[in-house]
């Protein structure tokens, strides 16, 4: 599913212009990404939780040249599944 999507379904699903559901689905996604800029979790009970994950720096090695590299620090997203997501997922 796309953003353009999910903004489709919103409209439909509470009968409001896709201008007012594109409203929302921007909010929402501008919430979880500021939380997450300031290194706050996000939970989604029964569909999961994101949180970000800081990786500390080290030396790598260029696979091309064998040469190495020093890889800086960096702060990455991670997604954890929820028990619910996870259950229907896997139900047959």
């Amino acid at each position: 599913m796309t953003k353009s999507e999910l903004v489709e379904a919103v409209a439909k699903n509470r009968d409001v212009s896709k201008n007012q559901a594109e409203s929302v689905v921007n909010c929402i996604f501008d919430a979880m990404l500021a939380a997450l800029e300031h290194g706050e979790g996000i939970e989604l009970r029964g569909f999961g939780t994101f949180s970000v994950r800081k990786y500390n720096a080290y030396n790598g090695r260029n696979p091309k040249s064998g040469k190495v590299v020093s890889v800086p620090e960096k702060r990455l997203p991670f997604f954890r599944v929820g028990k619910t997501l996870k259950a229907l997922l896997n139900s047959e």
